[in-house]
C-alpha cells in the first residue's frame, strides 16, 4: 500500500483525529528526529483551536482576534489532549541542594494543568502502587513546597535504614513522572473527576527511552491493559520508535489501532505507512526508507548510518563476525571490498544527524546506491515489501 502524504504536521494531526474516529487507538513508530514530539504538540494545538472555534479548524496563528476585536493566546485555551512527552519531562526539575548537598528534590511546575488534582486527589497513594510495578524506591510529594522527595531502604553494615532524600537515576525518574501520568489517565477516565473532564484524548510519545526490554514489555502490557479494561477510554495515540514497544501494543491492540510507520517526506512533508497487523521489523522499515531515499535522490548523509546498523543486524542474524561481511561487491576479494567498508565506517561515524539531515554529495550518492543495490541482491527481502511492481512474489 502507498504511503499517505502530508505537507505539514497540522495537516498530519488533523489526519490521526480522524482516525480516531473510527478507531479507539493510533500507534506511530518513527525514528528519533522525525518529528513525532512536534506532531503530538500539533495534535494538541488542533484541540485548542477546537474549543476555541467549534468544529472550524483554522491555520490562524497566534494570537487569535475574536470577531469582538478581543485577542485570545492559544495557551489560555484549555484544549482536549492530555499529552506525554518531552514537554512533560520538563515539568519536572531537580534541586540538588547545592549548598548542603543532602536534601535533593524533584521540583514540580505547579503552573501546569498537569497537575490540577494534585491536591486534593491523594495523587501519593494513585501512583504509589503503580510505581511499586516498577521501583524499588519510595517517594513523599509536598503540595505546599511542590516538590518530590525520595527514599529506599539500603543495607549498612547488616543493619536496614532508610536513605532519605536521595537523588534517583534518570531510569528511575522517568518511571516516576511516567506512572504519574498514569496515574492522571486513571483520574481523567473517572466521570467523577471534575479536574480532568476536560481530556478527550490522551496523546503518549516515547515513554521508554531509558528503560531495558523488559520493562519496556511491562510498560506497553500495562498501559493496554489499563486502556483495554477501562469503561471509557480516551482515544490515544502512541508513538514510539522502540521497535518492541510497538510490536507488544499492537499485539495487545489488535483490530483496535490503527498502526502507522512514520517518516520524512521530500521537504517538510511526512509519510505515514501502514505496517498491517503483522509484526513491524524496524531494520524492513529502515531497508524500505533506504530504498525510496535511493531512488528520488532524496539520499542524506545519515542514510550511511540506517545502512551500517542493516548490515550489522543482518551480520549478527547470518553469524558473521561484523557488517564487513555483508559488504558483497561482484569481486568480493578485491580492493573495491575494502574500500567500500573503509567508506560505510568513515561516512556511518561521522556528526551525520537526523535533527539536521545533510545531503550527500553526487559520488557518495552513486557508491551507496552500488551498496545498496548489492547488498540487497545477496540478502534478498520480500519484494512486496518495496513497492517494486517489477518483482512478483513467488508462486504458493
Amino acid at each position: 500500500m502507498a504511503p499517505m502524504s502530508f505537507p505539514s504536521l497540522p495537516e498530519l494531526a488533523q489526519q490521526l483525529r480522524t482516525e480516531l474516529a473510527q478507531k479507539k487507538f493510533v500507534l506511530l513508530y518513527a525514528y528519533n528526529g522525525t518529528g513525532k514530539t512536534r506532531l503530538s504538540v500539533a495534535f494538541k494545538d488542533l484541540g485548542k483551536k477546537r474549543v476555541l472555534l467549534g468544529s472550524l479548524l483554522t491555520e490562524a496563528s497566534e494570537p487569535i482576534e475574536t470577531e469582538d476585536g478581543d485577542t485570545i493566546e492559544l495557551e489560555d485555551i484549555q484544549g482536549d489532549t492530555l499529552y506525554f512527552n518531552a514537554f512533560t519531562e520538563d515539568l519536572f526539575h531537580w534541586d540538588n541542594d547545592l549548598k548542603n548537598d543532602r536534601e535533593r528534590v524533584l521540583k514540580i511546575n505547579k503552573d501546569s494543568r498537569f497537575f490540577a488534582g494534585l491536591g486534593e486527589l491523594e495523587m501519593d497513594n494513585r501512583i504509589r502502587p503503580l510505581l511499586n510495578r516498577y521501583a524499588d524506591f519510595d517517594f513523599r510529594i509536598d503540595t505546599t513546597e511542590w516538590e518530590v522527595s525520595f527514599s529506599r531502604e539500603v543495607e549498612i553494615e547488616g543493619a536496614k535504614t532508610v536513605a532519605e532524600d536521595i537523588k534517583v537515576s534518570r531510569g528511575e525518574e522517568n518511571i516516576f513522572i511516567w506512572c504519574f501520568f498514569l496515574a492522571i489517565v486513571e483520574l481523567a477516565m473517572d466521570p467523577e473527576i471534575e479536574a480532568y473532564r476536560w481530556v478527550k484524548y490522551v496523546y503518549i510519545d516515547d515513554p521508554i527511552s531509558s528503560l531495558d526490554e523488559h520493562n519496556a514489555i511491562g510498560v506497553a502490557n500495562h498501559l493496554a491493559q489499563l486502556l483495554l479494561n477501562a469503561k471509557n477510554p480516551p482515544k490515544t495515540v502512541v508513538s514510539s520508535h522502540h521497535t518492541l514497544f510497538f510490536n507488544v501494543l499492537g499485539n495487545e491492540f489488535g483490530r483496535k489501532a490503527n498502526r502507522h510507520f512514520l517518516s520524512k517526506g521530500a521537504g517538510e512533508s511526512y509519510l505515514l505507512r501502514d505496517t498491517g497487523n503483522t509484526p513491524f521489523f524496524h531494520h524492513v522499515a529502515s531497508l524500505r526508507e533506504l530504498c525510496d531515499a535511493a531512488e528520488s535522490g532524496e539520499l542524506r548523509t545519515h542514510h550511511f548510518n540506517m545502512l551500517r546498523a542493516i548490515m550489522e543486524k543482518t551480520a549478527s542474524f547470518h553469524g558473521y563476525g561484523s557488517f564487513y561481511d555483508c559488504i558483497r561487491p561482484d569481486e568480493a576479494d578485491g580492493p573495491d571490498k575494502t574500500m567500500y567498508a573503509r567508506v560505510v565506517n568513515i561516512m556511518s561515524h561521522g556528526n551525520y544527524s537526523l535533527y539536521e539531515p545533510v545531503p550527500m554529495m553526487e559520488e557518495n550518492q552513486a557508491l551507496f546506491r552500488k551498496l545498496l543495490s548489492d547488498f540487497r541482491k545477496h540478502f534478498q527481502f520480500n519484494p512486496i515489501l518495496f513497492d517494486d511492481p517489477s518483482n512478483e512474489a513467488p508462486a504458493a
